[in-house]
Parts: C-alpha cells; structure tokens; sequence
C-alpha cells in the first residue's frame, strides 16, 4: 500500500487538506496526518467539521509534537508529502530546517530523501520575505504551489475549485485521477471565451 502524509497547518484553506485526505482514502492509499494546533482552530472557524471527523478521515493521526513518530524517519517508506494549506510560519520552518514541530520535520525528512513534498502556501499579497522563503524551499526540493484556482474547466461550485486544486497537487505527488477535468487544448472549449466576465 502506498502512504502520502498529510500536513494541515493552520492557514486558512483547511479543506484543501481534508479533500486530500478524502480523495487519496478514495485511492486506497495510507495516509498520515499531522494537524498544528492552529489547524485546529482554522476548522472550527471554517467548516462544520469536528477536529476529530477530521481525524477519522485519515489513517493514521500523528501528535504535533510527536517527534518520535514514524514518519520523522527517512527509514519510514512514503510516496510524499503534502502540506495544504500551508501557513508562512510552516514554510518559514520548513525552508530554515527548523524541526521544531512534527509536521516542519516530516517535510523536511521528504527533502533529505528527495521524496516529493508539495506545499500549498496561503498567503497574499507576498512580501519580499515570503517570496525569499519560497525560492529557499524551492531550491531545497520542495514543490510551492499556492492554491491559485483555474476556469477552464467551468467550476459550478467552490467544490469544484477545492476538487480542481486538490487534483493538481496530488498530481505532483504521482496519483492522477483519471475522472478528473483536464486541459485538452481545445481553444473553443475555454470558459473565459464562452462566458465573458465583466468587471465593471
């Protein structure tokens, strides 16, 4: 069985991470979760989820602090790591090496193994130091995907953008969904061309 770990900090966006883990169960694929503490917190504020209905839909759940776990060991097999989203102050963590939490570790045991670790940073307008941090993290191996939606697949909901983002970073970490909406290059099927969007 394959196993992807899941980081949810406490950025808001946290259904990013809870669809991941939702699709990738879906995938029959193991998956470890590590929630901050500040998580927690962003769940209650943005979903009508219990912190521990969050928990159920993983297969394993780690302590923050847990430092012992396994998958703060390069000896522990997994396919990746996902971070969704990801806070300033996790991708501060990660790109200094600074393993002070479980998830900030288990990342970057991802980076010493060259094992994939997508980061959904959350966060705008950037600063300069946010983008500093991003470039570091990038040039240590780390994937920076901010959860920038698209349109060309004409989204109905803020289901589908969630589903669209999701599918995209899981992409990264080698699980494609084949159901999932795709780019075909077909020009005239581009919603910005069908649907005009007026700004004014």
């Amino acid at each position: 069985m394959k196993r992807v770990i899941v980081g949810i900090s406490g950025a808001s966006g946290v259904v990013y991470g809870i669809r991941a883990l939702e699709l990738l169960a879906r995938c029959g694929v193991e998956t470890h979760l590590v929630l901050t503490r500040h998580a927690r917190a962003t769940i209650a504020h943005e979903t009508d989820l219990t912190v521990a209905q969050v928990k159920a839909r993983a297969s394993v759940v780690h302590g923050e602090n847990d430092l012992g776990a396994a998958i703060s060991s390069g000896s522990f097999p997994v396919s990746g790591m996902l971070v969704a989203p990801c806070s300033i102050k996790s991708l501060s963590g990660v790109a200094n090496s600074f393993d002070d939490t479980l998830l900030v570790r288990a990342a970057d045991v991802q980076l010493k193994e060259r094992r994939p670790l997508v980061l959904l940073v959350r966060e705008t307008p950037l600063h300069a130091g946010h983008l500093r941090l991003m470039c570091e993290a990038t040039a240590a191996g780390a994937i920076v995907m901010p959860p920038v939606p698209a349109f060309y697949h004409r989204p109905s909901s803020v289901e589908d953008l969630v589903d669209h983002t999701v599918t995209r970073a899981l992409d990264l970490l080698g699980f494609v969904r084949t159901d999932a909406p795709r780019w075909t290059g077909d020009r005239s099927a581009t919603p910005i061309a069908a649907h005009p969007v007026s700004l004014g």
